[in-house]
Formats: structure tokens, sequence, C-alpha cells
């Protein structure tokens, strides 16, 4: 399935639009996750841990978006957005969300 973020895809005419798809996935930080961030917070440079976490919601978004597609019978999505947001107490939690429109090529 191709998934794109631009609204349609180049040499491949879109035949039919099947109509919006989303996905969601909320993805929790736990303590130790958040214990090895502040300490990346103190010292500086990149926290892998949390790029983890954003990988894994940004993943997990677009394939459950793919599998809503496919069982609307599409063959490629396009206009995708990606939004993230930090939601539960104190912002523990990532909440990715993902939609698009699901179309037949």
């Amino acid at each position: 399935m191709i998934v794109t973020t631009t609204p349609t895809i180049e040499g491949q005419p879109i035949q039919q639009y099947l109509g919006i798809v989303a996905a969601e996935a909320i993805i929790g930080a736990n303590i130790f996750k958040d214990i090895f961030a502040g300490l990346r917070d103190i010292v500086g440079g990149r926290s892998q841990t949390y790029e983890r976490v954003i990988e894994e919601g940004r993943a997990n978004a677009l394939q459950e978006l793919t599998q809503k597609a496919a069982m609307m019978g599409a063959n490629a999505v396009v206009a995708v957005d990606l939004d993230f947001e930090t939601v539960g107490s104190g912002g523990s939690m990532l909440m990715v969300v993902a939609t698009g429109t699901a179309v037949r090529i």
C-alpha cells in the first residue's frame, strides 16, 4: 500500500476516493523512561528514550491507518497528516493521530 503526505501520487491517477481514514496510538512513557530522559535533560543531548517512544507511536498509528484503509478497499492513502500530543496527568503519555484519504489508484 502506498502511503504519502502528498494529495496525489505522481504517475498514478486516483480512480476512486473511499473516504477519510484515521488512527490513533497512545504510548505511555513509564517511570524508568522518565528518569533516564530527565537525566538527559540535565546533561543535554538527544533523548533516545523519547525518540523511540515517538517512533513507536508513529509506526503504530501508520500501521493501523493502512489496515483501516485496506478494510475500506483502498490500495493507497494520500494527504496523510501526523499529529503528536502529550496527554494524561503531567503529559506522561504520547498520542499520535494519523489521518488521510483512502483511495484506489
